[in-house]
């Protein structure tokens, strides 16, 4: 992506890069997020996603390129800038020895907000993560959803313009995880711009965008449905079997043996996906190809690819 540095979105980030001695963490990444937005990276652990957050937050020196948060330099002006950024590790970062309201109250206090402003603030995070009633249990004792959403609070207590969120649902249940992203929509349309790392497809396809990160490279960056029409390659039968273990086993036997060709080959649930280079000329040879193997086919359908299907399609071509 070609642009300049011009301080005009809330994230701009050309050519980033860290090395680690020989080892890149981040290779020459560039991007912005426009206010408001929701913008996600895609990877998996090791891509480069921490790594990429750590360098806008001011934690990290890069070894090349350069970043602006909300017009700020973050290697040289972290400090004045965190007073109006928000973060939320991966990591579980509060005190679990401290109440809800307890915790609340100390984050306020390190962002140096007045007893006045922090009184309402406490107010408004417990309504905002549903927490009436439980603003006075120990924080070890709130479940694991239940305490995503006071670590939001807390990151957000002094009403940050920018918020950078890493994995904030690992380890959340599906509810969890649907409740907490309605807190996340919430604040961007109130003009919060959110960056949030995940490894979920279907929290990336929340996303306004989203950025596919692997080997600390950027390999893809449109809007989830973009990405389908331009990123895909090949298109998707699904395959409705009663025995997809062995279905699985047959179809990567042919395609290692590329006596069909086939792409990618993965199980969704109890379906099988295969990426095929076109769909109405492969359906019959996939089906007379399991039936000779003596694997029974409920239905072969031309589907349309998901976000997942387009990430592993992306990330063979690297």
């Amino acid at each position: 992506m070609a642009f300049k540095i011009t301080g005009t979105h809330p994230i701009e980030v050309k050519d980033l890069t860290k090395r680690f001695g020989d080892f890149t963490a981040v290779d020459h990444i560039s991007f912005y997020v426009n206010r408001g937005e929701v913008y996600g990276w895609l990877g998996p652990n090791g891509a480069g996603k921490t790594t990429t957050i750590r360098m806008l937050l001011g934690l990290l020196r890069p070894t090349d390129g350069e970043a602006r948060v909300l017009g700020y330099n973050p290697a040289t002006e972290a400090k004045t800038m965190q007073a109006r950024v928000g973060y939320m590790s991966q990591l579980f970062t509060l005190y679990n020895d401290l109440t809800a309201r307890e915790n609340i109250r100390f984050y306020g206090q390190a962002y140096g907000l007045s007893r006045a402003k922090l009184r309402r603030r406490q107010a408004e995070i417990i309504e905002m993560a549903g927490l009436q009633g439980r603003e006075n249990i120990l924080t070890g004792n709130l479940s694991g959803g239940w305490k995503q959403r006071l670590a939001l609070g807390c990151a957000i207590v002094h009403h940050p313009q920018v918020l950078f969120l890493d994995e904030p649902t690992a380890g959340v249940d599906p509810i969890s995880r649907r409740d907490f992203w309605g807190l996340i929509y919430a604040m961007a349309n109130k003009g919060v711009t959110v960056l949030v790392t995940t490894h979920y497809m279907d929290e990336a396809e929340l996303c306004q965008r989203v950025g596919f990160l692997s080997q600390g490279r950027l390999a893809a960056l449109d809007t989830p449905r973009r990405l389908k029409e331009t990123h895909m390659r090949g298109q998707v039968l699904e395959i409705n079997t009663p025995d997809p273990d062995r279905a699985m086993r047959v179809l990567k036997a042919a395609q290692e043996s590329q006596r069909l060709p086939l792409d990618e080959v993965a199980l969704y649930g109890a379906q099988i996906h295969a990426v095929v280079p076109a769909a109405e000329e492969f359906r019959q040879p996939l089906k007379d190809l399991l039936n000779a193997e003596g694997v029974r086919v409920n239905a072969i359908e031309w589907i349309a690819p998901t976000l997942e299907d387009v990430f592993i399609s992306t990330m063979e071509r690297l």
